[in-house]
């Protein structure tokens, strides 16, 4: 059994985690708001860390989420992003922790996959302050890492893909309801491929790197074993509601027109949208597989996929 604190522990991830964690290991937690948690020994503020007990490890999940709206203030990406990963690294490295695990994301590697998929050798080109305050947190546990393995402590980053699971609310959510109304999806033309993450594999995999030994610091990418398309996902969202959503395949000459058409319009569909709503994003989880000794992620795409929609019933 390892103590485990969790930074974020209020939120999706964190709390999917105490769910999964806490009949095997005891979880603290590190939050801005400090409410009483059913499975967690005791929630911590950021002005705390000389009151948190020894633990065994660390998982930062707190951090400030990606806008798609870019409504947020740049700044405040690098404040949060950055800044807090700054300072609970410092903490780790003064504390008998011995594992540090840090959620980035495949948004700081790329923000479109360059080729077939998308690998940890890439030189990372993020666009945007989202991915660039999570470049920049990456870039200082790096340059301190010497510090931590003279230490002897084992420091993860990792990049998952799109992490789903129950009780996510995210633009998975959102394309769920449009379906369940059996809205018409136009854009069936595009055979496009993404990966996803499930929350029960990264669930898995982050207690693997926890408890196992061995395993190599560095970075590594965690996504599902095979991605999805997007008409495979609408499919699965009609299996789910029990309406079948209708596929349109229309001309990819006639959408482009469209988004062209909408982009001077200000309509909700522009060149920018169209791409991002039909490009390919397909991630390689090998790396981790082969450090954990797995040949396949517990859960499949399609059972993960199955799991979080059902949830939003």
């Amino acid at each position: 059994m390892k103590r485990i604190l969790i930074t974020g522990i209020n939120g999706f991830v964190g709390t999917n985690f105490t769910n999964s964690w806490f009949k095997n290991h005891t979880i603290v937690g590190l939050d801005i708001h400090q409410p009483e948690k059913k499975d967690v020994e005791h929630i911590f503020g950021w002005d705390e860390l000389g009151k948190i007990p020894p633990v065994d490890a660390i998982v930062h999940l707190a951090g400030k989420a990606h806008d798609t709206k870019n409504q947020s203030v740049a700044q405040s990406y690098f404040d949060i992003n950055t800044g807090l990963t700054q300072k609970i690294f410092d903490y780790f490295l003064q504390s008998e922790a011995r594992t540090f695990i840090f959620f980035s994301s495949v948004k700081a590697a790329a923000d479109s996959v360059p080729g077939d998929v998308l690998t940890e050798d890439i030189e990372p080109r993020p666009v945007g302050p989202y991915g660039e305050s999570k470049i920049k947190a990456e870039q200082y546990l790096l340059a301190k890492r010497h510090e931590a393995d003279n230490l002897q402590k084992n420091v993860f980053i990792l990049r998952p893909c799109m992490i789903h699971g129950p009780g996510n609310k995210g633009n998975l959510n959102l394309l769920y309801h449009v379906v369940s109304k059996g809205v018409p999806w136009p854009l069936g033309a595009y055979e496009n491929r993404r990966s996803f993450c499930s929350i029960d594999n990264i669930s898995f995999v982050v207690e693997q790197l926890i408890v196992k030994e061995g395993v190599e610091s560095g970075i590594y990418h965690v996504g599902d074993d095979d991605p999805l398309s997007t008409n495979e996902l609408i499919g699965l969202i009609s299996e789910s509601v029990g309406k079948k959503s209708p596929i349109w395949k229309l001309p990819k000459a006639l959408m482009d027109t469209a988004a062209r058409v909408g982009g001077v319009l200000h309509l909700p569909l522009n060149k920018v949208r169209l791409q991002k709503l039909t490009e390919n994003y397909v991630v390689s989880n090998d790396k981790i597989k082969r450090a954990l000794g797995i040949e396949r992620m517990p859960v499949s795409a399609r059972e993960g996929m199955r799991k979080t929609l059902e949830s939003f019933r």
